[in-house]
């Protein structure tokens, strides 16, 4: 009996044992304590965090002021990735702490941050817990101390054109601001006088002037205005309590003439910021938009110097944590002229429509003009609601960088059709085309329809005079001899469904709606400019380049590199087509029968294709509108030569003919 008791208490001791070790090794260990701390940390979860600290911590501080500390510094220097690797566990009898050492290391807006620190756990209430003091965001800083953060400004890079004429500069703008102390005894009238000049609304100037920090001293800013407004500020300093000061900021000097270029900038959103953790953005930082502000961003933009220090209760520095020395963005040089942009840009500024000007041997682009246009210095001063409902529903749509999109490209494509069967050696240039009259069709499998022309001739129907009287009928027979395939398979080599590598984003061209020509009308009607064709002018910019530089493609480019030249194919045409289209081209402005006699220059060789676009959508319809087009390019022009695409929308409601008018508008700068 005596040997069975033993027994049953030896089980009974082995239970109790294995209970107190299961129940041990499932409590939680101090140093996972401080690690689901940290994790809450990184998810700034900062009100559970309270919830790990001891009873005894929390008498010091309370929770409102704990997540407002954490809050304020660890937000307050972009920390992010904090990271801790345990590097000893120690604990003290006397005062029944584990200690932990750690090295730990976070990114802030000042770089990475690393340093070692030590923290207690105790048991409170029969829980692990941290005993916590400010020193545990770092082991200097004492609950009096402060964490501050010093930002050194670096510039953005300026744009300049390619004769150093800057397009983008970091400039200064005027500061219109209201003195509160000062708006006199007819404040209400003073402050309607004030939003009637700026166009900023009384209620948001009431609400400024009244923000808690707001003195009867204190200048409140209101409106940025350009340095240059003389009228509106000189009208704006007669009212009491107005002050303008001067600041610094992006400014457009050219203004509309390059603002679809340039794009702008404007102030960093909370979205944007949230995305670029990390890359050294703040909540000051500004950031491209559009254009090449947008697109350069990376290499333009400055990374702003960073120092993080600890203060002390009565403004002392005590240590520096961290610095990051500034980093000031790259200029960039463009290939643009600005001589010829802005004279093309006032040719064209009261018309929908653009102009890509290329240097035809190397692909620098010269020019890009779009309009109507918009400021963007109105973007960098900031727009009211008005003036941005009235340039954003404005039907002309300034908005609208027109030389990036594609278009129908009516007659300017028939030197195409033409190299491309002369270069598959499906016609050469003594193949004439046979028909009669101004209308005709392959066989009574189309129906009703017929490609018409709109001018009979005397000479031979071949390739020099299908160009010289434009002649619709040449080049669908041209293109239905070369067939579907081939003729597909090279629109494809000269970029066709491809994307252009260009630093703005260009829209594709096109040869279909539907990637294939799939019908002998479509094909036909794809020959002399029309069916489904949208093409992006600068891709045939480059196109054209192979008819002035026997048959070598040049890839255009915007960002200046002395003497660089690159070729996007070649051999796209044959030497021997190149220079047939070209030779045509030229009779095109030399001959008196030519559609663009009227751009004869003395003295200057001009290649050159006139072509309407027509936008029906069906042959009844008589309201989609016209393209006027007109393409060229120099041959002999002593300033070097230039390569021109041009376009203007609505030409069916000028008197001056079309494309003609196009023409007109070059010839002035020519």
């Amino acid at each position: 009996m005596k040997k069975k008791l033993i027994a049953l208490f030896i089980i009974l001791l082995i239970v109790v044992i294995c209970i107190i070790f299961v129940v041990k090794s499932k409590e939680t260990k101090p140093e996972e304590i401080l690690n689901q701390y940290i994790d809450l940390l990184n998810e700034k979860k900062y009100e559970e965090m309270y919830g790990y600290i001891t009873k005894q911590s929390k008498e010091k501080i309370n929770q409102e002021d704990f997540i407002k500390r954490n809050k304020n510094i660890y937000e307050g220097i972009d920390a992010y990735d904090i990271k801790i690797e345990i590097k000893g566990i120690e604990k003290d009898k006397e005062d029944k702490t584990t200690k932990i050492t750690y090295d730990e290391t976070m990114s802030t807006s000042a770089g990475s941050l690393t340093f070692e620190n030590i923290t207690k756990i105790k048991k409170d209430e029969k829980e692990y817990k941290i005993v916590w003091s400010s020193s545990l965001i770092f082991p200097q800083l004492r609950d009096t101390d402060k964490v501050r953060i010093s930002t050194i400004q670096a510039s953005r890079g300026e744009i300049l054109d390619r004769n150093g004429n800057k397009i983008a500069e970091n400039g200064k703008i005027s500061s219109v601001g209201i003195v509160p102390g000062k708006l006199g005894e007819n404040k209400k009238e003073n402050i309607a006088k004030i939003s009637q000049l700026t166009g900023v609304s009384e209620e948001y100037i009431n609400k400024q002037i009244s923000a808690s920090y707001v003195k009867n001293d204190t200048f409140v800013p209101i409106k940025k205005v350009a340095m240059n407004n003389a009228s509106l500020k000189e009208q704006l300093l007669q009212i009491p309590g107005v002050m303008i000061s001067s600041t610094d900021a992006r400014v457009y000097p050219y203004g509309k003439e390059t603002s679809h270029i340039t794009g702008y900038v404007q102030p960093i959103s909370a979205e944007i910021l949230s995305e670029k953790e990390g890359k050294g953005y703040n909540s000051n930082s500004i950031i491209g938009k559009v254009g090449l502000e947008y697109a350069y961003e990376d290499k333009i933009r400055g990374i702003d110097g960073v120092e993080i220090y600890i203060e002390d209760s009565e403004g002392n520095r005590l240590k520096e944590l961290a610095k990051q020395d500034k980093k000031d963005g790259q200029d960039v040089k463009l290939t643009i002229d600005m001589d010829i942009q802005s004279k093309l840009y006032n040719q064209l500024k009261d018309d929908k429509g653009f102009f890509v000007v290329m240097e035809p041997q190397t692909g620098e682009m010269l020019a890009l003009v779009s309009t109507p246009s918009y400021d963007a210095n109105d973007f960098v001063l900031g727009l009211t609601n008005e003036q941005w409902e009235s340039l954003n529903n404005d039907e002309s749509k300034p908005l609208y960088t027109r030389f990036l999109q594609s278009y129908c490209p009516g007659s300017t494509f028939k030197p195409i059709t033409a190299g491309i069967a002369l270069t598959t050696g499906t016609i050469d240039k003594s193949w004439e085309a046979t028909y009669n009259g101004l209308s005709w069709q392959k066989d009574s499998s189309w129906g009703n329809y017929n490609v018409t022309t709109l001018t009979s001739y005397p000479e031979s129907k071949n390739v020099t005079n299908g160009l010289i009287y434009s002649d619709n009928i040449f080049f669908a027979q041209a293109a239905l001899k070369t067939g579907k395939d081939k003729y597909v398979e090279y629109l494809k080599k000269l970029g066709f469904g491809n994307s252009l590598d260009f630093p703005l984003s260009l829209k594709e061209s096109q040869y279909s709606n539907n990637d294939k020509i799939d019908t002998e009308i479509k094909l036909a009607d794809t020959g002399y400019g029309q069916g489904d064709l949208l093409v992006n002018p600068i891709l045939m910019a480059s196109i054209y380049s192979a008819f002035a530089n026997k048959g070598k493609m040049v890839k255009p480019y915007i960002d200046y590199q002395d003497g660089k030249k690159e070729y996007m194919d070649e051999n796209v045409f044959s030497e021997e087509a190149g220079e047939t289209v070209k030779q045509g081209l030229v009779q095109v402005v030399e001959n008196p029968n030519g559609t663009a006699n009227d751009m004869k220059v003395s003295g200057l060789t001009i290649a050159g294709k006139t072509g309407t676009a027509e936008l029906k959508k069906s042959s009844d319809d008589k309201d989609s509108g016209t393209l006027g087009w007109f393409d060229c390019f120099t041959t002999d022009r002593a300033q070097g030569n230039l390569l021109i695409i041009g376009m203007v929308e609505n030409v069916q409601n000028n008197s001056q003919g079309g494309s003609h008018y196009v023409i007109k508008k070059i010839k002035n700068i020519l």
